[in-house]
């Protein structure tokens, strides 16, 4: 279930919404019955449990209200506030995220009273440290001072959202709303995969657990290979180009004297030799160059719009496409394994280098394992796995900082605008990328060479 969803002036939810959701009955400070979603209240008990333990008292007001109860909450604050104020505090029917129960409004108990909003308004200091921990319980405060231009609300210290905790502390670390995670916030991820799931698997598990939708990777891992994955996330997905071209690593192991449908140890056994005697060494150096490389029959490249493995699969015989792959060096890590570690150019294929090295010596290969070590300055060693993330121990590089090595030129008026605008300009900065950022340090757009002039790469703004 997604926890990071948007409900605000213009994302309504149906009267229906919180069937998708399990709900607990409890009881207010009003000693009324409430509900509150499961996953919520937990995180509340723990919350005001932490609480507790630095003398901070709180209570719910209100947690889940149907669209009735909305309507009546609406017709109560006119009454006793005004026009003006229930604009401001009180969320149209349909349009309240107290419907999804997800959403709590907490009360602080000042000398055995729980206080009233406007006293709360006034003695704001009291929700202060509230704040600074909701997100290790999983929660935001969803209307944050000067955020009201972006939530549409005047802030509510005791309002309260249940997200999760991993996006509710990349929000705090960022001083994000929810509306700002989830339209603007953007990085790079490093993933390590695990052996046995698709780059598309991860790409879907990560998306589940920071909410966000926009989400890609760059260089396809098949599901037999594991190690570095990387993810862009936001704005970060149009940087997926610059970052599949990098050059990659990988540590493979070769199984001699067999051949398969899928060029792996996966597959369909299709014929045997016997394995055969051979220099490695010289084997290795005779593959260090640049070559056309038929893929994999087996493989995500389009044919007609049509990915080869489909044909496979249907067993409908296809042309298989090559392309121009350098491989630039091969190194021997063990020789009773047959273990070698590839630096490779984009596009190339582990599986058809095996295959091809060992078609040299009129012998089959075939890959047993394959780990990517690297891609570019992106390395094993810095990536996370999934239990890692889940256990919120991870870091999201910003655009900035994977950026970082690229030439930076600050602009200003009327540069500004131009690059703004996507014009071509003369390159004087002796580059083939320019990142170009304003006078806020915020990065505008990465330019590329192109005789003698730089246009328009990536508008990251």
């Amino acid at each position: 279930m997604n926890y990071v969803l948007l409900v605000n002036k213009n994302k309504k939810v149906k009267d229906d919404f919180s069937k998708k959701f399990k709900f607990i009955l409890c009881k207010n400070i009003r000693d009324e019955d409430i509900y509150v979603e499961e996953k919520s209240f937990a995180a509340y008990q723990n919350l005001r449990n932490y609480l507790k333990s630095i003398n901070i008292d709180i209570g719910i007001d209100t947690a889940y209200r149907s669209f009735e109860e909305q309507e009546q909450v609406i017709k109560t604050y006119l009454e006793k506030y005004g026009e003006d104020y229930t604009k401001n505090y009180v969320a149209e029917v349909s349009t309240s995220e107290h419907h999804t129960g997800l959403a709590i409004d907490i009360s602080v108990k000042e000398n055995d009273k729980y206080l009233s909003e406007k006293e709360e308004l006034e003695k704001d200091y009291l929700f202060s440290e509230i704040h600074k921990v909701l997100h290790n319980f999983g929660f935001i405060l969803r209307y944050g001072k000067e955020k009201e231009a972006i939530t549409k609300y005047s802030y509510e210290p005791w309002h309260i959202r249940y997200v999760g905790v991993i996006p509710a502390t990349i929000m705090y670390q960022n001083n994000l709303s929810l509306e700002e995670y989830l339209d603007n916030f953007s990085g790079v991820l490093v993933v390590n995969k695990n052996s046995g799931v698709t780059s598309r698997n991860v790409v879907n598990k990560i998306s589940n657990i920071l909410g966000i939708k926009k989400i890609g990777h760059t260089g396809t891992l098949d599901p037999l290979a594991s190690g570095v994955l990387i993810l862009t996330i936001g704005k970060a997905t149009k940087l997926g180009e610059l970052l599949t071209s990098l050059e990659k690593e990988y540590i493979t192991t070769i199984k001699q004297g067999v051949m398969t449908d899928t060029l792996d140890v996966t597959g369909n056994i299709i014929d045997e030799k016997e394995v055969v005697d051979f220099d490695y060494d010289k084997l290795l150096r005779s593959f260090e160059k640049t070559y056309l490389q038929e893929v994999p029959k087996y493989s995500a490249v389009k044919v007609n719009g049509k990915k080869l493995y489909e044909y496979a699969r249907e067993n409908i015989s296809v042309d298989i496409p090559s392309k121009m792959v350098t491989i630039k060096k091969l190194e021997l890590l063990d020789k009773n394994e047959f273990k070698v570690k590839c630096l490779v150019s984009k596009g190339t294929y582990i599986r058809s280098l095996i295959r091809d090295m060992g078609a040299s010596i009129n012998s089959y290969f075939i890959m047993s394992s394959l780990v990517r070590t690297k891609q570019g300055d992106f390395s094993i060693d810095e990536s996370y796995t999934i239990d890692d993330i889940l256990n919120n121990d991870f870091k999201i590089l910003s655009i900035d900082e994977v950026l970082s090595n690229y030439k930076t030129i600050v602009v200003e008026d009327e540069l500004l605008k131009k690059i703004n605008n996507g014009v071509k300009i003369k390159n004087i900065y002796n580059s083939d990328l320019v990142l170009f950022k304003d006078k806020n340090n915020k990065i505008i757009a990465l330019y590329k060479e192109d005789n003698g002039y730089l246009k328009m790469f990536k508008y990251l703004k």
